[in-house]
């Protein structure tokens, strides 16, 4: 076992055993040691997680490898959030692959995206964001390695009270659980010469794809959706040499006609993305609309 993986087995696990500890300390009224014992795990998980942090930066941190250019995963009109072209790691963190990852959600027209709530409506049904539903498609010709989509799509996560659940409590608990509770359904693809494409986030019972298939480039592999440690249903995008999430390393990536859109840029893919612009270039000069803001809280875990 690749010594990575065994620290992040070992960081989940001394969490675990905390929060094991805390449960019964309060339902039994005490344990038969000193209380800062109890802290102990804790403590280790902490240590566990710093080594981790820097041994990760420190394999990664070299050149940045060549980009590897591929076929946009979805058609129409979108933004793009937590983006590489702004900064690496994107996502804050190198970990589960994700150093050059991209989160998009569907932006078809102005306002067409609920937007962040401070107040109420403190959650929404994911029906009512745009991405959800949409079909995914494959960046290239591959073979399926992993494909799943058991896990339910949650309501969303983007007005003040369910952000702070989603950092404070949610993530914690799905950390725990590991990574295939962190993206949620999704979809690992082999594009061949040590690159793997990696989709997050799926609908539920979505997947028109299974393990082992080979696929071709366009063909749809399931639907965007909202399951995991996500804020809305959008698309978390990766390349990476590795199909295992706990050793896997970040590859940049470049979609075809388009490249790598910044956080709150918007582009637009497939045949009818001319007419879209078209109409939506025309309906800000007509309304005097400025164009579509993009906010993300919080995706994929450390």
């Amino acid at each position: 076992m690749p010594a990575r993986k065994l620290i992040m087995i070992l960081y989940r696990l001394c969490w675990a055993v905390f929060v094991a500890l805390v449960i019964v300390d309060a339902v039994a009224g005490g344990l038969p040691f000193n209380w800062w014992l109890i802290w102990v795990p804790a403590v280790a998980a902490l240590t566990l997680g710093l080594v981790l942090s820097r041994r990760t930066r420190a394999e990664e941190g070299g050149p940045r490898p060549p980009a590897v250019e591929v076929a946009a995963p979805v058609t129409g009109r979108w933004s793009a959030l937590n983006s590489p072209a702004d900064k690496v790691p994107s996502h804050g963190t190198y970990g589960y692959g994700q150093a050059y990852a991209i989160d998009i959600v569907a932006e078809p027209r102005p306002g067409a995206r609920p937007s962040f709530s401070w107040l109420w409506p403190v959650v929404r049904r994911s029906r009512a964001f745009p991405a959800y539903g949409e079909p995914l498609l494959a960046v290239a010709d591959a073979t399926v390695v992993h494909a799943s989509d058991r896990q339910r799509d949650h309501l969303s996560r983007n007005s003040l009270l369910s952000l702070l659940y989603l950092l404070i409590a949610e993530a914690f608990v799905r950390e725990l659980g590991g990574a295939r509770w962190i993206v949620g359904n999704h979809l690992v693809l082999d594009l061949g010469d040590g690159t793997y494409a990696m989709y997050a986030h799926l609908q539920r019972g979505s997947l028109a794809v299974r393990a082992g298939e080979r696929v071709s480039a366009g063909q749809q592999l399931a639907r965007c959706g909202n399951s995991g440690n996500s804020s809305e249903p959008h698309v978390h995008f990766q390349l990476m040499d590795n199909p295992d999430l706990n050793v896997a390393r970040g590859i940049p990536f470049r979609w075809q006609g388009i490249g790598v859109p910044a956080g709150g840029e918007s582009f637009e893919s497939g045949p009818e993305a001319g007419e879209a612009e078209r109409e939506e270039r025309a309906e800000r000069d007509g309304l005097g609309q400025e164009g579509p803001r993009a906010m993300d809280f919080g995706d994929l875990g450390r």
